[in-house]
């Protein structure tokens, strides 16, 4: 099926690479099915793209290559939504949000994206932990100068 992206123009994609969002994301209840598409060059960063709504697409990458100790429990009413039933079927994301000056960079760590990658499910997931926050900078505090 081919999809209108706000980053690459016209992509083609397989319905197994569709993920569908039950609950759709907080502030758009209505987009549910979206698309991971890889970054040319770039390994680390992904692009979630909603297959209905070319300019619904969030940059997106997983914590774990900032914050090696990041760690989240997820709770049992998600683990159903998303029937999660073993760790090696989770990714976890994080949405950037992009500076002008990259370093200036955030990730969402508060509110991450669960993605059950065997079912093809998904949710921004909300934690508890109040260390997390939304607009953590993507380089430690020493490596930014401050």
């Amino acid at each position: 099926m081919n999809i209108q992206t706000k980053y690459f123009g016209d992509v083609t994609i397989a319905e197994a690479e569709i993920i569908k969002f039950p609950n759709g994301l907080p502030g758009f209840p209505d987009q549910k099915s979206f698309t991971l598409i890889n970054i040319p060059d770039n390994p680390t960063f992904l692009v979630l793209q909603s297959i209905t709504e070319a300019s619904i697409a969030f940059i997106v990458m997983p914590p774990l290559e900032l914050y090696q100790d990041y760690e989240i429990k997820i709770d049992d009413t998600t683990l159903e939504l998303l029937e999660i039933e073993s760790e090696r079927d989770v990714s976890i994301l994080g949405i950037m949000t992009l500076k002008e000056k990259f370093s200036d960079s955030t990730i969402n760590l508060q509110a991450p994206i669960i993605i059950n990658h065997t079912k093809r499910l998904a949710k921004q997931y909300i934690t508890n932990n109040k260390s997390y926050s939304t607009q953590t900078p993507i380089t430690p505090v020493q490596e930014r100068g401050v």
